[in-house]
């Protein structure tokens, strides 16, 4: 490596000199063999946290707007797009990835008033589209097609909300990938819509009342009437009176005296209660609060200790259910009687079980519970008293979601899915018992070709690791085959089992694609997902490192030809791992990363993260475990990092692009330059939510071509493998 540092004084950079202080100002420049890295200032910016000296040189790109941080992600956007384009494979990868998602897929549907709704995309639509109809068997309708609002189809209808009688429709709309909505209400017969936008909306739940006269729901302030570091603060709860503009909403509750705090509301299916899921960030532990709906005083804090998770399943009369981690890391289904709540006066209705309650939905006065069973699904039912009376059977290793059903009705819908199997949606009749498929897609892919197995390995500390492994039936087992290993491990959010058709493209070449279930989520419950938080975030990249280094042991493959892709909290995931194991792995796509561990709460809703993550301003404690994993912070000089891409969007609200700035200039500047450190900023397209199928095939297709590019592979020809048996 080459590395350039440069006086330069122009009059421009002499004039941000002083105000700087009249400090220094240099320009890095990194020569490789084949890539020149754009320029990059440093300057002398340090932040010091509990008596220890930080240097942050590149603080500059954290400010989007301003025409350097522009000129810069340009530069670097025309070098990833020279890079991949010289890739012989990437139009062949575009080509086959566009005609494998050219098929018909659809959602489960549901069931309001008499009507079915569902989302149908016809294949390459850039997004689904809303349908209706009346009957099982009747023509479906079009509700809403968000094709229609935008040419490019970076608007994207995000949240919806039907009316109990299947009449009204309030949907939210995103654009560009913002978490930021605009809410509008339609007339699903006639498709017109109400002159109102409710505005300042994001993570926002809407709660129709029966009568259809308006609905609940809750949004941020006018980002004009508070400090910018309070625009994701001060949620509040309003009612919305149809057919009126949103000044004259209702303000029906607000914590101002705890300003973090999210209200989500949601109405009984009996329509008599308004229920309140009261959030602190992203913390599963949560509030629950109630009123009667046509009450106006005050509401009830059934709830308030934020001591577990609680999540209201349904009622009976004044018997509210809910699923809960309270003393049962793996859920349990708990009654309490509102009219004698106190807590000795709760009733279990379903015990903790060895396996995980994942979903429960309260159908036909049954409780319907999807239980996690190593990371895939077994679906069963149980009396409104907890009597079991049957399980349904699943049609292979998988994943059941869109559970619904209304509590009073025969009949329930829900999709599966796994990573070969097409997400599916099926029909259960509890009148005769009967399960049928619903809609079945239909796409140019033979299943049968291939197997998906579970495997386990042991992490540092020795606890075992789910791993699941796909490939192509007869893979011989050489240590040569490339691999790609997923993960995510964070949030309480389990991993499972899924269909993709970017996953397929991979295969057909003869990859192997391995998804590893590490602690963090709630795989296993809770506690597991206590196990990789806070100060244990350790054992999350010891738990991903275990996967890499068994696939190696066990001849899936070897380091060269290893490659290792997360996104948002997956990217923190993959960024760690490559800075301290970077001898294990032959490839990275580090997509929408989190990376500076130290400043991620000051960005937009980072601080929702704190209760996952910690804070480094808090305590040195925190600061101590934060700093020794912060991907930004523990890039070692003249270390030879393997290929690495990292992904962002210049809309992401969510996990700002200066992350993934910052991150990619200092590999750029410090690391040693035999392998390609390449950045793609997306324009358009957020955190990912609502993306349009272009972007979506547009961003997989330069992913599988840099690993293609970095792994060695030739396009087309695949490795040789046994006969099927």
């Amino acid at each position: 490596m080459k590395t350039l540092r440069i006086r330069f004084f122009t009059a421009a950079l002499m004039s941000a000199a002083l105000c700087c202080g009249c400090q220094e100002l240099f320009l890095t420049q990194t020569e490789t063999a084949r890539l020149i890295y754009p320029l990059a200032r440093r300057d002398s910016t340090v932040d010091v946290y509990h008596g220890t000296r930080v240097p942050d040189p590149y603080r500059w790109l954290e400010d989007a707007d301003a025409p350097e941080t522009r000129a810069w992600v340009a530069q670097q956007n025309k070098l990833t797009a020279d890079f991949l384009a010289a890739v012989p494979a990437r139009e062949k990868i575009k080509a086959r990835l566009t005609h494998l998602m050219n098929y018909a897929r659809y959602s489960a549907p549901y069931k309001q008033g008499n009507r079915y709704f569902f989302w149908k995309n016809d294949g390459l639509q850039n997004q689904s589209v809303l349908y209706m109809q009346r009957t099982l068997e009747g023509e479906p309708r079009i509700v809403i097609n968000p094709n229609l609002l935008s040419e490019d189809g970076t608007v994207a209808v995000t949240t919806t909300a039907v009316s109990e009688d299947g009449t009204l429709l309030a949907y939210a709309l995103s654009r560009s990938g913002s978490d930021r909505r605009d809410v509008k209400i339609r007339a699903i017969d006639s498709r017109r819509d109400y002159d109102e936008t409710l505005k300042w909306c994001k993570f926002t739940s809407i709660a129709w009342k029966h009568d259809s006269e308006g609905f609940f729901y809750n949004r941020f302030p006018d980002p004009n009437t508070v400090p910018p570091e309070d625009q994701s603060n001060y949620n509040r709860l309003y009612w919305h009176k149809l057919g009126t503009p949103q000044s004259q909403d209702q303000l029906i509750y607000e914590r101002p005296d705890n300003k973090e705090l999210t209200l989500a509301p949601s109405i009984t299916e009996d329509g008599k209660f308004l229920i309140l899921h009261v959030y602190h960030g992203t913390d599963p532990k949560n509030r629950i609060y109630y009123r009667p709906v046509e009450s106006t005083g005050p509401f009830v804090r059934l709830l308030d200790d934020a001591d577990a998770r609680y999540d209201f399943v349904g009622n009976i009369d004044s018997v509210f259910y809910f699923n809960t981690d309270l003393h049962a890391p793996r859920g349990r289904i708990i009654a309490i009687d509102i009219n004698d709540s106190a807590r000795e006066n709760w009733r279990i209705i379903l015990p903790e079980t060895e396996d995980v309650i994942d979903r429960v939905a309260l159908i036909n006065n049954h409780f319907v519970v999807a239980y996690m069973h190593h990371v895939h699904h077994r679906l069963k039912i149980y009396d409104s008293c907890g009597a079991f009376v049957r399980e349904i059977p699943l049609p292979t290793l998988g994943t059941v979601s869109r559970l619904s059903g209304k509590q009073n009705d025969p009949e329930m819908f829900f999709s599966f899915t796994s990573f070969l199997f097409p997400t599916t949606s099926y029909r259960y009749d509890f009148r005769n018992r009967k399960l049928v498929v619903f809609q079945k897609p239909q796409i140019d892919f033979d299943p049968s070709d291939y197997r998906t197995r579970q495997v386990f390995c042991h992490s540092k500390d020795r606890t075992r690791i789910p791993m699941f492994i796909t490939h192509k039936n007869g893979l011989v087992l050489d240590g040569s085959n490339p691999t790609l290993l997923y993960g995510y491990g964070g949030f309480n959010i389990s991993i499972k089992p899924a269909f993709s058709v970017y996953v397929l493209n991979w295969l057909e070449q003869g990859g192997v694609y391995a998804v590893a279930n590490m602690r963090g989520g709630t795989e296993y419950g809770e506690a597991w997902h206590q196990a990789g938080m806070l100060d244990k975030k350790q054992n999350v990249f010891d738990d991903f490192i275990a996967a890499a280094e068994w696939l190696v042991e066990n001849k899936y493959t070897n380091p060269k030809k290893l490659a290792i892709t997360g996104r948002s909290n997956g990217g923190l995931l993959v960024a760690a791992c490559m800075l301290q194991r970077p001898s294990l792995f032959g490839a990275v796509v580090c997509q929408v990363p989190v990376t500076d561990m130290l400043r991620y709460h000051k960005f937009t809703v980072g601080r929702y993260w704190i209760p996952e993550y910690g804070n480094a301003e808090a305590s040195p404690e925190q600061f101590k475990y934060l700093r020794a994993y912060s991907p930004l912070h523990n890039v070692n000089a003249g270390l030879d990092y393997p290929p690495i891409l990292v992904t962002s969007a210049d809309t992401d609200d969510r996990v700002v692009p200066a992350h993934a700035k910052k991150f990619i200039v200092t590999l750029q500047a410090e690391a040693a330059a035999n392998n390609p450190v390449l950045l793609r900023v997306e324009t358009k397209a957020g955190h990912g939510s609502g993306k349009p199928v272009s972007k979506v095939i547009d961003e997989q297709a330069d992913i599988y071509a840099f690993v293609f590019k970095t792994l060695n592979m030739s396009y087309g020809n695949t490795r040789e493998t046994h006969p099927k048996k």
